[in-house]
């Protein structure tokens, strides 16, 4: 092992422990990097290297322009469980947070149209919303709307959950859902709204849903930090 390797390794060892027994700030937030370099004796580069090892491990993650904090607990997503995010963070003991970025109605894109089951070039309703879990933006989603079944949405309050107001407001109930789970990278967009660098991995889901009609209603387009997220599927 080069000298370089062992320091990584000291490094990762010693800011690993001081993680587990809670050394930082109360919002988690590392010292700068100019400040642990001179604490460990050593260059950014060999820094930045153990840093990226820590982040690799969701120890830690960095928001641009704010430096390295400490990561808070993965929120558990199970697919199949019929939640919407606001009851899933509760029923975790978590505080959750929606922030409205636009709605308006546009074209949608081919893939859209497809998965809604509508022509090529149809108009939809397009909601971009941020998700925040204990204040913190984990969740980018771009939600696209059948306007035949949702007149009159985009006047309603849209930082609530959806699915509520569509049982509240149309009557209409979630039936069967289609899931995609890919690892991808986030676009500037995302990144930007998420506060990470572009190009950052993700995990990115599609879920396209049906009514209790078996209509196709709307489709979602989820942008998951990488690390905020734990999947638990627990199949009978």
């Amino acid at each position: 092992m080069s000298e370089s390797q062992t320091t990584v390794a000291v490094i990762c060892k010693a800011l690993s422990e001081s993680i587990a027994t809670g050394a930082f700030s109360a919002e988690g937030r590392l010292p700068s990097e100019r400040a642990l370099s001179d604490h460990f004796s050593t260059t950014r580069i060999t820094l930045r290297e153990a840093l990226g090892q820590l982040e690799a491990q969701g120890l830690i993650y960095r928001e641009v322009r704010r430096g390295w904090f400490v990561s808070p607990p993965r929120i558990v997503y199970n697919p199949l469980q019929r939640s919407h995010f606001h009851a899933m963070a509760k029923d975790q003991g978590r505080d959750a947070q929606t922030e409205v970025i636009d709605a308006k109605y546009c074209v949608a894109s081919e893939t859209v149209c497809q998965k809604l089951l509508l022509p090529s070039g149809s108009e939809v309703i397009c909601i971009r919303r941020l998700r925040y879990i204990d204040k913190r933006p984990v969740l980018y989603v771009e939600h696209y709307l059948n306007p035949l079944y949702f007149q009159g949405i985009l006047d309603a309050d849209l930082t609530t959950s959806l699915t509520d107001l569509y049982a509240a407001r149309y009557d209409i109930h979630y039936g069967r859902v289609r899931f995609d789970m890919v690892p991808t990278l986030l676009s500037e967009q995302a990144s930007r709204a998420l506060r990470v660098a572009s190009g950052s991995p993700a995990l990115f889901i599609t879920r396209t849903n049906r009514d209790q009609h078996d209509r196709v209603i709307d489709c979602d387009l989820e942008y998951w930090r990488y690390d905020a997220l734990h999947i638990d599927v627990e199949v009978n």
